[in-house]
């Protein structure tokens, strides 16, 4: 049978010039770390995601109560605001939390005001004896902790 060589030419080259490489090697290590000292970084980035809380107590409720005469109403109103991205409830023992998180883009606070606008549109649908009105509060995230 016949013996055929086969030669990669780069890595032939590579090979024969050893000095090459090496001074290659130490310029893109040299050009790696001047990109790395300008790249821009932050310790605490400020992250913004537009989330706003609803918060209702009405003491001595079961939870299907709390979801039939308070969550779905607020919910009902909620849904109608222009930008929300997605909406999660959960009905307790005397209260419940609806989490309303937006579009990423809207203003957190104009979101808010609309929130607030769309629970006051709820609120006559809702027992007339809560003992206070539903709380509208907004989420920061960069308030919250990375680790524990």
């Amino acid at each position: 049978m016949q013996d055929i060589e086969k030669e990669f030419g780069p890595t032939s080259w590579s090979i024969n010039n050893k000095t090459s490489i090496y001074i290659i090697t130490l310029m893109l290590t040299i050009a790696g770390l001047f990109a790395y000292v300008k790249l821009g970084k932050e310790k605490f980035p400020d992250i913004v995601i537009p989330r706003i809380i609803v918060a209702t107590v009405y003491p001595g409720t079961s939870p299907t109560d709390i979801e039939n005469l308070v969550t779905r109403q607020l919910e009902k109103e909620i849904k109608s605001v222009n930008g929300v991205k997605k909406i999660n409830s959960t009905s307790n023992q005397d209260y419940c939390i609806v989490d309303v998180e937006f579009n990423s883009g809207v203003d957190v606070q104009a979101a808010k005001q609309l929130i607030k606008d769309a629970v006051d549109k709820a609120s006559t649908e809702l027992p007339n004896d809560l003992p206070s009105a539903p709380l509208v509060k907004e989420v920061n995230i960069s308030e919250q902790p990375i680790m524990y």
